[in-house]
């Protein structure tokens, strides 16, 4: 049996990541997944009400794969370098993160979609702040780093490279600016 709202959120996905937010229409939607428009309204009564679907069904997905990563990474460098290969599946398919797609957008988002990405990262930063000082606490981290500014600095340069490396270098280059950054925090 088909999961209409499943594929319906997977596709819109793909074309956030692909185009940004005020790139894609219920039309473009329907056109992809191969139904009327009016159909994706039954699952999703707004765009706005697709796009917190979206960031939160995307939030428990890195939420899942944090807590992997926090379960097979013991020390905090690899837990670092594992988070960045997360990134890399993005850079392997030509599409940029979901949540940065949508924060380029800025103040042309709808309120709640804005608050739903800033939620986003600030979970991140706060599970990269923690994965910093336990790195300085297991050593695998160069001690005197602050958390709050490096866990900053780890999204930034992951999101740049995505970024980039989409277009330009693909994931041999990305892998190469993970390695730089990860050398740099030890």
């Amino acid at each position: 049996m088909r999961d209409t709202r499943a594929e319906l959120l997977l596709q819109a996905e793909m074309l956030v990541r692909g185009r940004g937010w005020s790139g894609f229409s219920y039309a473009d939607l329907a056109e992809v997944v191969g139904i009327r428009k009016a159909s994706i309204h039954h699952h999703f009564r707004t765009k706005d009400d697709l796009g917190a679907a979206l960031v939160a069904a995307y939030g428990e997905r890195y939420d899942a794969a944090l807590a992997d990563i926090c379960a097979t990474h013991p020390a905090g460098i690899d837990r670092i370098a594992a988070y960045g290969r997360l990134y890399l599946g993005g850079v392997e398919q030509g599409l940029g993160c979901l949540c940065a797609a949508l924060a380029t957008e800025g103040d042309a988002l709808p309120e709640r979609l804005r608050g739903d990405v800033g939620a986003f990262f600030a979970l991140h930063l706060t599970w990269l702040e923690q994965v910093f000082r336990d790195g300085e606490a297991d050593g695998s981290i160069r001690a005197g780093l602050d958390p709050a500014r490096h866990a900053r600095l780890v999204v930034a340069t992951l999101e740049g490279a995505l970024l980039l490396e989409r277009l330009l270098g693909g994931p041999e280059a990305f892998a190469g600016t993970l390695t730089a950054l990860t050398d740099r925090l030890r």
